[in-house]
């Protein structure tokens, strides 16, 4: 995937990461086969990915629905341990 910015900082694959993230995935499995046919990423790089973007202000700038409702996600799980 291109990794070239757009007007909004975020190159492609972080676009694509956080447009995955807006889906719902049907079933179990469903989502890691996304990730690795739509970004040709590892499960693992994407989620790594994923946890930075959501500190990234570019990734707020241009998702903030999305970026919100997963940093409330990682709240919730870190106050649970």
């Amino acid at each position: 995937m291109e990794r070239r910015a757009d007007t909004d900082g975020l190159g492609a694959l972080e676009r694509g990461v956080l447009a995955l993230e807006r889906r719902g995935f049907a079933g179990p499995g469903a989502k890691e086969r996304a990730i690795r046919e739509e970004l040709d990423l590892s499960p693992v790089r994407y989620y790594q990915l994923l946890n930075a973007l959501l500190d990234d202000p570019r990734a707020l700038a241009h998702d903030p629905v999305t970026v919100n409702r997963l940093r409330r996600v990682r709240e919730a799980r870190r106050s649970e341990r």
